[in-house]
């Protein structure tokens, strides 16, 4: 998959380093589940037994690059792969040397066109913590709307955010 300024491929044993940077950054872990570090071996482990077979892992994980440069920038997931229903959830990361150029959108807009596309998908949701602005205005760029809110959602050390889920219709 390929945009202007963006291809999205899988994951390479040359990702290993990036990946394990991110995967680590304590700050990114308040948006996602990750509660513990992951080690340079699991995530060695995943790269090297990567199966693209969304109908069978039921979940897709691509790494965002630049083209010019094939320097990588982020990664973007489909999870809960529904396909009975033809739905799936969609998550995305992208470093933060490189937030603000509107490469979230870039790459959600791509993967949607996959999932429509190639999956035959109806429809993409995404979970988004009501104080993650930069993350909303991405999805909202991307013709998602916000379908309902989930209350204290997400435990942020002592106290609890909201949380919106988002869809956007294939």
């Amino acid at each position: 998959m390929e945009t202007e300024r963006l291809r999205l491929r899988a994951p390479e044993p040359y990702d290993i380093d990036i990946l394990f940077k991110w995967e680590n950054d304590v700050a990114l872990w308040r948006e996602g589940l990750t509660i513990a570090p992951y080690s340079r071996q699991a995530i060695e482990n995943y790269v090297m037994n990567y199966d693209p077979d969304i109908f069978a892992t039921r979940q897709l994980r691509l790494m965002i690059e630049l083209k010019d440069n094939c320097r990588q920038i982020g990664t973007i997931d489909l999870y809960d792969f529904d396909p009975i229903n033809r739905r799936t959830m969609i998550g995305y990361l992208i470093d933060r040397d490189f937030r603000g150029s509107g490469y979230a959108s870039e790459a959600i807009d791509a993967v949607a066109g996959y999932c429509s596309e190639r999956l035959g998908l109806h429809q993409l949701g995404a979970v988004v913590a009501v104080d993650n602005l930069s993350s909303r205005r991405s999805l909202e760029k991307s013709s998602f709307k916000t379908a309902g809110r989930l209350r204290s959602w997400l435990a942020r050390g002592g106290h609890y955010v909201d949380a919106l889920i988002y869809q956007r219709m294939l």
